[in-house]
């Protein structure tokens, strides 16, 4: 999907590369952790991993070379980067002056004991606490899980939504609301465009944004990492105990609770389920692209892709009873008809603008307007009308003629040297905004107004 703002949403490995030796090395003492990253690999390291994983000395680099044919030297080197920038391997000088590869001791011997057994259980199961007189079956699961993840993004588009705090001020962090002073957060155009991905790569994109603020939340980033990827290996519709969590765990399975990531019956219930959302995050099914949406369809809240007849008289029909599709229609239209499985809304000169103001663009609106199309309508070539798309980008490039910039006036200078002396001030605190030379006029930032007011009865004082 290519629009102008683009979510920067790693895949898992860019995201590990960036963390430090430090961490990566306490990561890699999880087993769980070790699968994980090795079921991302590309296959050719997958490859290379497998021959040395019970090699306790090192291999020559030339012969490392020699597992591939001489056309596929791009893919050579393009491992030995992964491996390389994931410290799975390290590089060791030999006998003879010659450099080898090794691999991170404590990647391989955890690597080990995933795909072999042993070790300790990566998660308690929980039939230990005897069995559930609540239990939950996989379809209820879904349920919960869907209708949790779309209360954050129904909130994120003005609908009435319960959601905490922390929530509401992750999602500002984030970049996909924006808050002004004593208003509620409003969506921005990243928000608009994270909720026209599918919901494996938003889920992915909003993990990583909670990762990014953990370690300020005074949580353990290695240990709620490792608890991640402990969740992907767990089976849809079991529960598991919570029994031997620290704090700031118990803490973030409240976190993955609100997101529909873990279903638990109560926030005291000693077990809980890990929902599809879970199990699908950390198992590759949102890391495989940095902003895929081909899966639009998948979108929470509507049963098919397309759903909206745009006619040439600006009127907008949307085929749903989602709540969270009407109230992104909304976004940028004016609603005038509601019906038990149709809304009628129309686009006006208002309602784009006031959205465009809000940092939506024409293009985004366009694009969601196009990608929800109805079938009828995607017979059409173009599918929508030329007078629609070129009207919203009219209604654009109106609003974008015009910046408001508040200031201060100064005039009626008694000379040309007084208003040159005071104008050169003002640009050199870089609070200049706009200067008429003929007539002695300018104008200057509000928080710039003290200063050059104080310079010029200086000035005055000397004179």
């Amino acid at each position: 999907m290519k629009l102008r703002v683009q979510l920067q949403c790693k895949n898992l490995h860019e995201y590990l590369r960036e963390l430090s030796p430090e961490i990566l090395d306490r990561l890699y003492n999880h087993p769980a952790t070790c699968l994980a990253v090795y079921r991302e690999l590309p296959s050719l390291a997958k490859n290379y991993v497998m021959r040395m994983l019970f090699l306790d000395q090192p291999l020559p680099q030339a012969a490392v070379a020699l597992w591939v044919k001489k056309d596929s030297q791009k893919d050579h080197d393009e491992c030995v980067s992964v491996l390389a920038g994931l410290r799975l391997w390290h590089s060791q000088q030999l006998q003879g002056g010659l450099q080898g590869y090794i691999l991170n001791p404590v990647f391989k011997d955890n690597l080990r004991t995933a795909l072999l057994g042993g070790g300790r259980a990566w998660a308690e199961e929980g039939s230990s606490l005897g069995p559930d007189r609540h239990a939950r079956d996989i379809d209820s699961l879904d349920r919960y899980a869907m209708e949790r993840w779309e209360v954050i993004l129904q909130f994120m588009v003005g609908s009435p939504s319960a959601v905490s705090q922390d929530l509401a001020h992750l999602l500002v962090q984030a970049g996909l609301m924006k808050s002004e002073a004593g208003e509620a957060p409003y969506i921005t155009s990243a928000g608009f465009q994270f909720l026209l991905l599918d919901t494996a790569s938003q889920l992915w994109y909003f993990t990583l944004q909670y990762l990014k603020t953990a370690q300020s939340r005074g949580m353990d980033l290695v240990e709620i990492l490792s608890f991640l990827f402990q969740l992907s290996f767990s089976t849809l519709g079991r529960d598991y105990s919570v029994e031997g969590m620290s704090e700031s765990l118990l803490t973030f399975l409240q976190h993955l609770r609100e997101f529909g990531l873990v279903f638990q019956r109560k926030r005291k219930s000693r077990r809980y389920y890990p929902t599809r959302l879970a199990i699908t995050l950390a198992a590759g099914v949102a890391t495989s692209s940095s902003s895929s949406s081909s899966n639009l369809a998948s979108t929470p809240g509507t049963g098919e892709a397309g759903f909206i007849v745009v006619e040439t008289n600006y009127r907008i029909y949307a085929y749903t009873n989602s709540e969270l599709q009407i109230a992104l229609v909304a976004l940028f239209s004016e609603m005038l008809y509601r019906f038990p499985n149709v809304v009628v809304a129309q686009l006006t000169r208002e309602s784009v603008q006031q959205a465009i103001a809000n940092g939506i663009t024409a293009q985004q609106i366009i694009h969601f307007l196009r990608t929800r199309a109805h079938p009828v309508m995607l017979t059409q070539t173009p599918v929508l009308p030329p007078t629609i798309t070129d009207q919203i980008r009219l209604w654009e490039l109106e609003r974008d003629r015009l910046q408001f910039t508040e200031g201060v006036l100064y005039n009626q200078f008694l000379s040309q040297a007084d208003f040159e002396v005071l104008r050169d001030r003002a640009q050199g605190l870089d609070c200049l905004v706009w200067q008429d030379v003929a007539h002695r006029v300018m104008v200057v930032t509000p928080q710039g107004h003290s200063e050059v007011k104080r310079f010029w009865k200086r000035q005055r004082s000397h004179t």
